[in-house]
């Protein structure tokens, strides 16, 4: 009987470890679907991929689109009159902050280059970013007791020797021990396949960015999308003054070579 009684405790401990293991899971899906639902800014959705398809080129676009900067052949951008307009805006704080910077520029320049000198627009930029990321917190950890955790851990394990020592003590006899054994090696076998699957879970969050994930699930930003469509011309000229960080004041002429004076 007291095989048996030893066995259904096991057994209770197996169906509360995966019940545990089981609403871990449904609090990962409620986050994932809840982060799935929620809006975010196209800007900060491409703000981290590469460079002819981040946020800077998109803002860049949006500004070409709506007539506030022009684009050269050479991917030299400047604003136009209405671009240079204080009352005129994009309407947006990242193409904001980039007509900004174009407005305090003196001569046309490749996108590079006013990255690369301007001391406003990174500040401004690095704001935007950090008041989107803002709208989407990370999950703070369970609340729980250190102590009770260890306890937790040092009886299970206990009970789980307990349970391997009494399943191996001796041949059962009878059929309560016969059933007493069989419990027990189920209940031991949940409980491994417990671990297993818990140590999958928690080393799966380890380390996960969420913001990440929500923003990989995001295309192409609408703006690229539409200059690539309509101005396939100016969007390579864009795309190749990014990799620019020199005006280049002779207009892509051959520079002309001085020659020394001959005695």
């Amino acid at each position: 009987m007291t095989r048996l009684v030893f066995a259904l405790f096991l057994l209770a401990v197996a169906v509360l470890l995966h019940a545990r293991l089981a609403r871990h899971r449904r609090r990962d899906q409620r986050l994932t679907e809840r982060w799935a639902a929620l809006a975010v800014d196209p800007y900060h959705a491409v703000h981290d991929r590469w460079w002819p398809e981040d946020d800077v080129q998109a803002a860049a676009a949006r500004l070409f689109l709506d007539g506030l900067a022009t684009v050269t052949r050479r991917g030299n951008i400047a604003v136009t009159p209405a671009g240079a307009d204080p009352a005129r805006g994009a309407g947006h704080p990242l193409p904001d902050a980039l007509l900004a910077a174009l407005r305090r520029r003196t001569a046309p320049a490749p996108l590079g280059n006013v990255l690369a000198n301007d001391p406003d627009f990174g500040p401004a930029r690095d704001e935007f970013l950090a008041a989107c990321r803002a709208r989407f917190p990370e999950p703070g950890p369970e609340r729980g007791s250190c102590c009770l955790v260890v306890l937790g851990v040092a009886v299970l394990a206990m009970q789980m020797v307990l349970g391997v020592v009494v399943l191996l003590d001796r041949v059962p006899r009878g059929t309560v021990e016969w059933v007493a054994a069989a419990v027990t090696a189920v209940a031991l076998a949940a409980q491994f396949v417990w671990l297993d699957r818990d140590d999958r879970l928690r080393r799966r969050n380890e380390g996960r960015d969420r913001v990440a994930e929500r923003l990989q699930a995001e295309g192409p930003h609408p703006a690229l999308v539409e200059l690539e469509a309509r101005h396939p011309e100016t969007a390579a000229a864009l795309a190749s003054g990014r990799f620019r960080f020199r005006r280049g004041r002779n207009h892509g002429r051959p520079r002309r070579k001085r020659r020394l004076p001959v005695d």
